[in-house]
């Protein structure tokens, strides 16, 4: 396990794998979650590239301190992580959390990020479209298991679940501190990237699944649409994790744009 060190002293474990030659993937997690989100994936594109994840803080092996965090401090220790490695500018894929943390690190980091690809995610602000109330009820239900089987019925087809029975990598850290959960779901809710949309320069591609409930779909074209060129690919039929359980789509759609993605601008 390795660990770069962030302005503020925080421990930022990081994992690179594969030893593909194009640029380097740096692939971000949602919500409450470590690297292990992208286990059943970051091999998808290990023939082209290495990819980099890491753990935030509050998570995994990185230090867990009981202060405010934020998406524009998860995407100075992703900088942190870069700087550690010597690595100029990369590739960046974040998705639900990470594609804001992705955000925040292409607007307030130009020059670090070559090409972007945000999934299933939003901008946050006023200007996001928020989940359903019988969404938000049904992940605090109080039932023995009820709200981890609501969270896997919005990550996952009826299907998918049938034919894959465990373990799960994006259902959260199950080791993480109640505080730290806290500290990450304030940072996720106050995101809040509308002004600095706009400001990102490097080419873009948004994707997201047509039956997303969990981060609704209409925040994909309010996405594409505020990123100058950005474009817009939606996977019919697919949830929250459609990079997971709709990989054959998904990982060439990303290893495509990344290929073609023009210049930064």
């Amino acid at each position: 396990m390795q660990h770069a060190t962030a302005p503020d002293g925080v421990r930022i474990a990081y994992q690179v794998q594969g030893a593909g030659a194009g640029p380097l993937l740096v692939l971000l997690a949602g919500q409450a979650n470590n690297h292990h989100w992208w286990d059943g994936v970051r091999d998808d594109f290990h023939a082209d590239r290495s990819t980099l994840t890491l753990d935030y803080r509050g998570t995994g092996e990185s230090d867990k301190p009981d202060l405010p965090y934020s998406t524009e401090g998860f995407a100075q220790d992703v900088v942190a992580v870069l700087d550690e490695l010597g690595v100029d500018r990369a590739d960046v894929y974040g998705t639900s959390m990470g594609g804001r943390v992705a955000q925040q690190l292409a607007a307030r980091h130009p020059h670090r990020v070559r090409a972007l690809v945000l999934g299933c995610t939003s901008p946050g602000g006023p200007h996001a479209v928020e989940r359903h109330n019988d969404v938000r009820k049904s992940l605090v239900q109080q039932q023995p298991g009820a709200a981890r089987q609501a969270l896997l019925d919005l990550m996952y087809t009826p299907a998918w679940l049938a034919a894959h029975p465990g373990p799960y990598r994006t259902l959260g850290d199950p080791d993480m501190p109640g505080y730290a959960q806290r500290r990450h779901l304030a940072a996720s809710n106050r995101h809040d990237a509308w002004a600095l949309l706009p400001d990102i320069g490097a080419p873009t591609l948004v994707v997201h699944g047509t039956d997303d409930l969990l981060n609704p779909t209409a925040n994909a074209p309010l996405l594409a649409d505020r990123i100058p060129g950005a474009r817009l690919h939606l996977i019919p039929g697919a949830r929250h994790a459609y990079f997971e359980e709709f990989r054959t789509v998904a990982s060439p759609l990303v290893l495509d744009f990344l290929t073609t993605a023009p210049q930064h601008r």
